[in-house]
């Protein structure tokens, strides 16, 4: 703390202004009785000028004047001649004092011509005083005189009365200085944690400009550098963001690309080989009659009819999927829509002994592209139907929940595991891996149905319901200005 810009003004300050009471007092210690003696000199100068001007006009009341004078000043005069007649004395020739002899003496000896100071005894008594002799007419003296003492006592009461104010005045400076460092440097320690905060990446703070001087305008810059921090860094970490989400993106991308190469191999090796095998078999007449060669040319037709359909779904998802895929939406009424897909699989139904429910609005309006939708709702019954089981039952609702129309696609069976409930839409992907070879399903229908959801901005979803599982999507209401 000792080291902080408060502490340092502070202790500057009072030191500086220490050091200026001390040198006052020094001054006047030392210099102040000699500018008293010196101003005092002038004073009686001037007064013996005045004295000499008495004497030479004689006016009338000379001797009042004089008296005035001695009285006012505290002043000793005397006027004599070389002959030591005195003209005229402020006290009593009469009382015994024998110094004017010798003041005589220095005059002779000095030949003074003009004015001269001398510090000496008073001529009348052995006092310090301070003495002016001036030499005016043809031979007379003036000896004009003022005691020292009350001045050296003045300035020992003044340089300590000095010393008292200079320790008052110190002590309040002191306080004074406190104060005003606090009150300078708070807008510096102010702005210090909030270059802080910005080092940490905090710039919520800003400084409160109320001065138009240099610490204003140093706060209205860190402002000012705050924001285009923030704003910069802002836009730093949005990118960074992005970038992280592409990072992510290309690495899932990635990761799919090679679970679809490796499903893709998987699904096409299993019929290669069986085609491959039937077929040499057939080359080396291993089928002795014609039931066997029928067989062999079965499996092979049936396993070129599944490489078909996979190579189709791959074709079909590869197309939505395509960043040049686009939506031809349109309205139309899905209740009709359900009706015909389900006019297409009555035979079906009835061959698999199908219990089908529908819960719809006879008129259901909405914007979308209807061949897409259409191969929504197939590639769910598909599904329900290749894990159909139980009561074997399918039951197909369409109504309006959350200004959306919602379809769903519900089939009586073995529920799907919690874990894979958010994988069932990834291509080739099977909750039971061994139902793969059996119903001829690669799961590419889910797969669709996520890529056109997706491009259409639309919920689709799977939930797990008693006795059987349900699939469902969203798609936009028609817009009352498309009716």
């Amino acid at each position: 703390m000792i080291n902080s810009i408060r502490w340092r003004l502070f202790i500057g300050m009072t030191l500086l202004i220490g050091f200026f009471v001390f040198f006052s007092w020094l001054l006047n210690t030392n210099y102040l009785e000699k500018y008293y003696v010196h101003e005092k000199t002038t004073q009686l100068s001037k007064q013996s000028q005045y004295i000499i001007k008495l004497f030479t006009e004689a006016p009338e009341d000379m001797l009042v004047q004089l008296r005035i004078l001695e009285r006012r000043e505290n002043l000793t005069i005397l006027v004599i001649q070389p002959d030591l007649n005195i003209i005229y004395a402020s006290i009593n020739t009469d009382s015994g004092v024998t110094e004017f002899d010798i003041v005589l003496e220095q005059l002779r000896q000095a030949e003074l011509t003009g004015q001269a100071v001398q510090i000496t005894g008073d001529p009348f008594n052995n006092e310090r005083s301070l003495n002016m002799y001036n030499r005016f007419g043809e031979h007379d003296y003036l000896i004009v005189s003022t005691p020292l003492e009350p001045i050296q006592e003045s300035v020992a009461i003044a340089n300590k009365f000095f010393l008292y104010t200079g320790l008052i005045t110190l002590i309040i400076a002191t306080l004074v200085v406190f104060l005003f460092s606090r009150r300078f440097t708070r807008p510096i320690v102010e702005m210090n944690g909030i270059a802080q905060r910005m080092a940490h990446l905090d710039f919520s703070r800003k400084y409160l400009v109320t001065s138009n001087d240099e610490l204003g305008k140093l706060g209205s810059s860190i402002n000012s550098l705050s924001d285009q921090l923030s704003k910069a860094i802002g836009e730093l970490q949005d990118a960074n963001a992005r970038l992280r989400k592409d990072i992510e993106k290309e690495r899932r991308i990635d990761e799919m690309r090679k679970e679809f190469i490796s499903s893709v191999s998987h699904e096409l090796k299993t019929p290669l080989a069986l085609i491959q095998g039937y077929a040499e078999g057939l080359k080396v007449n291993v089928a002795e009659n014609q039931e066997d060669k029928d067989f062999y040319c079965s499996v092979i037709i049936d396993e070129a009819n599944k490489m078909d359909k996979l190579v189709k779904g791959l074709l079909d998802l590869s197309q939505v999927e395509a960043e040049v895929f686009t939506l031809e939406k349109n309205t139309f009424d899905v209740s009709l829509l359900i009706d015909n897909v389900i006019a297409k699989y009555g035979p079906l139904f009835e061959e698999k002994e199908v219990q089908l429910e529908t819960a719809k609005p006879d008129s259901l309006l909405v914007d979308a592209d209807m061949t897409r939708t259409e191969q929504i709702i197939t590639n769910y019954l598909n599904n329900a139907l290749d894990h159909l089981d139980g009561d074997r039952l399918i039951k197909i609702e369409a109504e309006i929940r959350d200004n959306k129309a919602h379809l769903a696609v519900y089939n009586s069976g073995e529920p799907i595991p919690e874990s894979a409930l958010d994988k069932v839409f990834i291509s080739f992907y099977k909750s039971d891996p061994a139902r793969t070879r059996t119903d001829g399903s690669y799961g590419l229908g889910l797969a669709i149905v996520r890529a056109i959801q997706e491009k259409d901005h639309n919920s689709y979803g799977v939930e797990n319901l008693p006795g059987g599982v349900q699939f469902w999507f969203q798609l936009d209401l028609a817009r009352e200005d498309r009716l």
